[in-house]
């Protein structure tokens, strides 16, 4: 580190705290020098923050994530036929709901749509993808070829994000010592490995869903939805399809972005639930237990309800459904049948350096609700 480039950084810096944007190549740059250790955390720390209170533009989503996909990211090549799909929830919404696009991805793999994940543990959440996974028996510490080969084989895996053998250089570090919302809940989940051209990807703010839509266009989606939910008095919102009030949503196949509004009505929900029951638990295990006795079919209310709205988007986007009332019910019959659990079963299995541990710590919990 030499004076002249802190000095040069901590001045851009300033600039982003008085609302200049930065252009994608200077983005780019700026995230790549933290990459490589070449600003003192302090600074780090300060840019991120910085980007964060200006509010992040499509640029600098944009170069962000160039900047960790290129030099701090695993390069994953499946062997499928079939499109691959990554859903997300970005945190830092105000309505902290419980995580729901774990649970819709294990609906819709279930439903045949193949799912790449990436996903991180708690920063700005209450429970993330990678605790609940691990809760369940998902190895997330496992080698890339072991998740690899779980999404070729069952149709689902989960990268973890927090993993050095997923984000080797600096970002399993950065994520690891921060617990606040910044830019990398919106670039660093893009940072797939796979790389999929199919997405869904629920974000905190409307605001957001324009330049997320445009950064997933950008980098090479080919098909892709961008949601944010409102709650009933339209006060507060979260990165989920809603099943509370409106839920503003961006999509696009190809080329053209249409921008849209739908409602709990629009699938057929007669009756909408009490914010509250959506409400995530500050307690992997519990929230892990929920889960199961949704999908062993002893819980049918708003948890229930919510998994499927947010099921259906994915089977739109892949094409196994002409519209989302259809994705809904699909949605609902596959929990239903049994069909979901076993699919979460065989996904245990197979991301695992243990299948008999796995498959016991699984079934000691559907015993536990059993009880």
């Amino acid at each position: 580190m030499n004076e002249e480039s802190l000095k040069d950084f901590g001045e851009k810096i300033n600039q982003i705290l008085k609302g200049k944007d930065l252009p994608r190549e200077e983005a780019k740059d700026m995230f790549s020098q933290v990459l490589l250790g070449k600003q003192p955390e302090l600074h780090q720390g300060a840019f991120l923050s910085a980007l964060m209170a200006k509010g992040p533009t499509f640029e600098e989503i944009s170069g962000t994530w160039e900047a960790i996909y290129e030099l701090d990211t695993i390069k994953v090549k499946l062997e499928t036929t079939k499109p691959v799909l990554d859903n997300c929830g970005t945190g830092m919404d105000t309505i902290k709901t419980f995580n729901v696009s774990t649970a819709a991805a294990i609906v819709a793999a279930a439903g045949g749509v193949c799912l790449a994940r990436h996903g991180a543990r708690a920063i700005s959440s209450m429970c993330g993808t990678v605790d609940i996974a691990e809760v369940l028996g998902v190895d997330v510490e496992c080698e890339i070829e072991v998740v690899k080969k779980s999404i070729e084989r069952t149709g689902i895996g989960l990268f973890n994000g927090m993993s050095s053998k997923v984000h080797p250089r600096s970002l399993f570090r950065i994520l690891s010592q921060i617990r606040f919302g910044t830019i990398l809940n919106l670039a660093g989940s893009l940072a797939n490995p796979v790389l999929p051209r199919y997405g869904i990807r629920g974000v905190y703010s409307k605001e957001l869903i324009k330049p997320v839509i445009q950064v997933m266009k950008n980098i090479g989606y080919q098909k892709a939805m961008v949601f944010h939910g409102l709650n009933s008095e339209e006060t507060r919102g979260m990165d989920e399809v809603s099943p509370l009030g409106e839920t503003f949503v961006a999509e696009f196949n190809d080329d053209e972005i249409n921008y849209y509004s739908i409602f709990p009505e629009d699938f057929g929900m007669e009756k909408r639930p009490e914010e509250r029951e959506l409400l995530a638990i500050p307690d992997p295990e519990k929230e892990a237990l929920k889960l199961l006795s949704i999908l062993t079919g002893r819980d049918k209310g708003a948890r229930y309800k919510t998994i499927c709205l947010n099921t259906a988007p994915i089977f739109y986007l892949t094409g196994q459904v002409k519209n989302f009332v259809e994705g809904f019910e699909i949605a609902k019959d596959i929990i239903d049948s049994g069909k979901a659990m076993e699919k979460l079963r065989q996904w245990v299995m197979e991301q695992s350096r243990d299948p008999k541990e796995a498959g016991k710590k699984i079934e000691d919990l559907l015993e536990y609700i059993k009880n």
